[in-house]
């Protein structure tokens, strides 16, 4: 992981960015505390709850998650059985603590996902479920939504089953730490079969045509002393391994939906013609050309971000993603069914304590496996759930946009007039500068600065994948904006 940690603990700079980072929550109308009888009636949730009579704790199940985490949604735990493999994978049990209809149901319709700002998040659930009660956090009784796949030798999948169960994590794993443990023979069983069956369903994927985009992540993050600093890193393996969990369970929840002719599922096109038309043109110009053939999954995956031309290639690739979107169904299944860049149908299942929709997936696939009736009111809600979700991931992409602009800001506010070197991630030919010209037009582009991390517009003449020097022209915190020129 690289990471520049921000000079501002002392100084007007950390007083500004702490201003403008409070701005953005009331600016952009994001929720505040939660209202008191949402709060009352979750509450009496936790006072009243009852776990359920099926007993799991005997599962020895860990968490995984980046290590500052308290709302842990998802405990793992894996076995060998004969050539093949059992993967039990307890999900919080959200639905216990909500009543439809109610206060704290109206809310979380609101709120539609949790929020994650540098030193400030806006949470899906009360702190008193999402962090506590209702979090898989180790050494506690949990009560769980319980599956289990039994996959064969090549971690394909033979049974799913499902059940509500009270659970018991062991440990409250971090990624770094399980992927030192895998890396030097020391981890569990359990955890060394979660490289072992992701590095299979990765193989899987990769032969039913998905793909992902492996763009480093930029993050802020927040030190011990409450300090923001911009973090860029790439994911460490056993995160995908472990996502490769979640993906099997989505997998299986969106074919139970299907199965059953009700659900709500996380849908996304295939790439048109025209975009992938448009995206061959620009791999080619940027010196590594998509072969007619070649699966858009396995070009992408052959890329070396490392490399700029190619990691703009992969920025590019964002085109071919577009369209994602939730497609709820009653009865009548929908005509759109598949996730493209999965290359299967799939549902959001695995986050109720961060996402809203995970909720009613998960009561919906509990009760089609019993052979139950789904209840009315998770009937009524289905229509209204893709809206919803649309709108909250609207406001978490600008709200965290925003954020790391902000940061970015105060990072350089005091360089203006620098020259940083840096990678162009898109940019304008000669002829779109040309035309851009004619219309009165500035040419630019986003670039990445090599250090600190910062990714940001900046105006001139540059196509994509150019290692350029560019000089810091604007960095307003109040404003979240930072500028740079190419001359």
């Amino acid at each position: 992981m690289v990471r520049k940690l921000i000079d501002l603990k002392t100084g007007a700079r950390q007083t500004r960015l702490a201003a403008a980072l409070e701005s953005l929550v009331s600016a952009m109308e994001l929720p505040g505390q939660y209202p008191p009888e949402a709060l009352a009636e979750a509450q009496a949730a936790i006072d009243t709850l009852v776990l359920p009579e099926h007993d799991l704790t005997d599962i020895e199940f860990v968490t995984i998650d980046p290590a500052a985490s308290t709302d842990l949604d998802q405990a793992v735990h894996l076995a060998r059985e004969g050539d093949g493999y059992v993967v039990s994978y307890a999900i919080a049990d959200v639905p216990a603590f909500i009543t439809e209809g109610g206060a704290l149901d109206t809310e979380t319709r609101r709120r539609g996902q949790t929020l994650y700002l540098p030193g400030h998040r806006v949470p899906l659930h009360p702190e008193i479920i999402s962090e506590d009660a209702g979090s898989l956090l180790p050494g506690q009784r949990r009560g769980a939504y319980v599956w289990t796949f039994r996959l064969d030798a090549n971690a394909l999948v033979i049974d799913t089953d499902l059940t509500r169960a009270t659970v018991c994590s062991r440990q409250k794993l971090d990624y770094a730490g399980v992927q030192a443990d895998i890396d030097d023979g020391s981890a569990s069983e359990s955890l060394a079969l979660l490289k072992e069956v992701g590095l299979k369903r990765i193989e899987a994927e990769r032969e039913r045509g998905g793909a992902s985009l492996r763009i480093p992540e930029q993050e802020v993050e927040v030190d011990d002393d409450g300090v923001p600093f911009l973090a860029t890193r790439a994911a460490l393996p056993v995160e995908d391994w472990n996502a490769q969990i979640s993906l099997l369970t989505g997998m299986e929840a969106a074919r139970i939906m299907l199965e059953g002719g009700i659900g709500i599922l996380r849908t996304m096109p295939a790439p048109d013609e025209h975009g992938s038309r448009a995206f061959r043109r620009e791999a080619a110009s940027l010196g590594t050309p998509w072969q007619q053939g070649v699966p858009y999954g396995e070009f992408l995956r052959s890329l070396d971000v490392t490399e700029p031309r190619q990691l703009a290639i992969m920025h590019a690739a964002t085109s071919l993603f577009r369209g994602a979107g939730y497609t709820a169904f009653d009865g009548e299944l929908p005509a759109e069914r598949s996730q493209a860049a999965i290359a299967a149908p799939y549902a959001h299942t695995t986050a109720p304590l961060r996402r809203l929709v995970d909720r009613f997936s998960l009561v919906v696939c509990e009760h089609l496996v019993r052979g139950v009736e789904v209840p009315e009111g998770i009937r009524r809600a289905l229509p209204l759930l893709p809206e919803l979700m649309q709108s909250s991931n609207q406001v978490a992409g600008t709200a965290e946009r925003a954020a790391i602009d902000t940061v970015e800001a105060a990072l350089l506010s005091d360089r203006i007039g620098e020259t940083f070197e840096a990678i162009t991630l898109n940019g304008t030919s000669p002829e779109q500068a040309a035309k851009a010209h004619e219309n009165g037009d500035a040419p630019g582009g986003r670039l990445q600065i090599l250090d600190p991390a910062v990714n940001a517009r900046f105006l001139g003449r540059a196509e994509a994948g150019e290692r350029v020097q560019a000089e810091l022209v604007q960095a307003d915190i109040e404003k979240h904006t930072v500028l740079f020129t190419i001359p």
